[in-house]
C-alpha cells in the first residue's frame, strides 16, 4: 500500500492532471458567483476592449468592473482570445491556459522526474490561491523558470522571449535577467532581446493605433506609480514585502523602499563575483531559486496570489538539497503552514485579520529562506554540495 502510495505522488503526470482539473474547476466556481466572483477576469477582458476602443485601460470602469488595471497594454494580446468567447468559456481556458504555462516549466526543470512531482505537489496549495484569483502570476512564474532553463539549454531566443512576454506585462518580469551572466552566446541573447522587444512594443498598436500605444506606456508609469503608493499603507492586503513587515511592525508607512531595495538589490548580487561557479547548474537554479523569491520579497505590489512565485523559488532551493537538514525540512514547513496555508482554513478569521494581514506575516517564512538561499550561494561549492537527480 505504502508503495503505491509513493508511486502515485511520484508520477508528475498524475499531478499535472490534478492541476489542470483544479484550475478548470476554480474558474468554473468562480464564474458561477457571479461577476464578483470573477471581477479579476473581467478587469484582464476589459484590457483587450479597451484597447480596441483606445480607451485609457488603466482608468476604473464601475459599469463593468471594479478596481483598475494593472498590467501593460501588450496584455491585450495574450488575452484577446479568452476575452472573445463567453465570459465562462473564457475564464475556464485562461486558468488552464495559464496552468499549461506553469506546468511546462515544471516539466522542463533539470530535476528528475520525481523530483517534478514532488514540486508541482507542494506548490499546489499556493497554485490554488493563484487560480482563484485568475493570476498572470501563474504565467509569470512559468516563464522566469524557462528564461533560466532555456540559457542552460542554448536557447537564447527562446529565453528572450520568455522574459520580455512577462516584463510587458508585469514590469518586474525583466528579473529573469539575472540569469544573463551564464549565456554562453550573449550577442544572439541581445540582438533576440531587442528585436523581441520591438515587435512587442509594436504589436499593440495593430489593434489600436500608434498613438494610443505610446500614450498606453506613459498611463502605465503614473498607474504604477500610483499604485506603489498605496500599496504601502498599512493594513491592506498589499505589501506582504520583506518592506511590509518591517512597515507594519512598526507601524509607519512612510518607510521608503529604497532603504531595503538597495542592500537588498547588492547581496542578492554578491554571489555573481563566483564566477567559478557559474558553470555548475545547480549554481545557475540556485540563482533562480533567489530571483523568484526576491521579486516578491522587495516589491510592494507583493499580495497573497503573489506567492505562487517565491514559493516555487523555495521548492527549487529545497529539491536541490543533497544532505537535508533539520533546518531545511524546519523551514519548509515553517514555509508551507505560514505562507501556502496562511489563508486557508487552518487558521480562524481573527488570527488572519489580527496578525497574517495586519503585520504581512506570510512574507516571513520566505525571507527566512531567501537569506538562507544567499549564505548557500556565498558559501557552497556547487559542484559537490547539491543534486538534481
Amino acid at each position: 500500500m505504502k508503495q503505491k502510495f509513493l508511486k502515485f505522488i511520484s508520477d508528475y503526470r498524475i499531478i499535472f492532471v490534478i492541476y489542470i482539473i483544479v484550475a478548470g474547476l476554480t474558474a468554473y466556481s468562480k464564474y458561477k458567483r457571479g461577476t464578483g466572483g470573477y471581477n479579476n477576469y473581467l478587469i484582464f477582458k476589459g484590457v483587450f476592449y479597451n484597447t480596441l476602443q483606445e480607451k485609457n485601460i488603466f482608468l476604473q470602469y464601475p459599469d463593468l468592473f471594479f478596481d483598475s488595471n494593472h498590467y501593460g497594454v501588450f496584455f491585450s494580446l495574450l488575452i484577446a482570445p479568452f476575452a472573445m468567447m463567453p465570459d465562462g468559456l473564457g475564464a475556464i481556458l485562461w486558468n488552464v491556459a495559464s496552468t499549461l504555462v506553469f506546468l511546462h516549466a515544471i516539466y522542463k526543470l533539470p530535476f528528475s522526474d520525481r523530483k517534478k512531482s514532488f514540486f508541482a505537489w507542494l506548490c499546489l496549495q499556493e497554485f490554488i490561491t493563484a487560480a482563484t484569483y485568475f493570476q498572470f502570476n501563474i504565467i509569470l512564474t512559468g516563464l522566469l523558470m524557462l528564461s533560466a532553463i532555456y540559457i542552460y539549454e542554448r536557447k537564447e531566443a527562446q529565453s528572450a522571449f520568455s522574459i520580455l512576454i512577462g516584463a510587458f506585462v508585469k514590469v518586474y518580469g525583466i528579473v529573469g535577467l539575472s540569469a544573463f551572466f551564464f549565456i554562453k552566446n550573449k550577442l544572439r541573447f541581445i540582438i533576440s532581446l531587442i528585436v523581441i522587444a520591438i515587435i512587442f512594443f509594436v504589436l499593440p498598436m495593430l489593434i489600436s493605433s500608434p498613438k494610443f500605444g505610446i500614450q498606453s506606456y506613459f498611463d502605465w508609469y503614473a498607474s504604477l506609480s500610483g499604485k506603489n503608493l498605496e500599496n504601502q499603507a498599512l493594513g491592506t492586503r498589499q505589501d506582504y514585502s520583506l518592506m511590509g513587515v518591517v512597515r507594519r511592525i512598526l507601524g509607519d508607512a512612510n518607510i521608503s523602499n529604497l532603504i531595503f531595495l538597495i542592500p537588498g538589490f547588492l547581496l542578492f548580487m554578491l554571489p555573481y563575483i563566483r564566477t567559478k561557479q557559474f558553470k555548475f547548474l545547480p549554481f545557475q537554479m540556485m540563482i533562480l531559486s533567489s530571483t523568484l523569491l526576491f521579486v516578491v520579497l522587495f516589491s510592494s505590489g507583493s499580495e497573497s496570489p503573489t506567492y505562487i512565485i517565491a514559493v516555487a523559488g523555495v521548492m527549487i532551493w529545497f529539491l536541490m538539497q543533497k544532505n537535508i537538514s533539520k533546518v531545511d525540512v524546519g523551514l519548509l514547513i515553517f514555509v508551507m503552514i505560514f505562507t501556502c496555508f496562511a489563508f486557508s482554513d487552518l487558521f480562524p478569521k481573527s488570527v488572519k485579520e489580527e496578525v497574517f494581514i495586519k503585520y504581512s506575516t506570510k512574507a516571513i517564512p520566505c525571507i527566512l529562506v531567501w537569506f538562507r538561499v544567499m549564505y548557500e550561494l556565498l558559501t557552497k561549492d556547487f559542484e559537490k554540495d547539491y543534486r538534481l537527480d
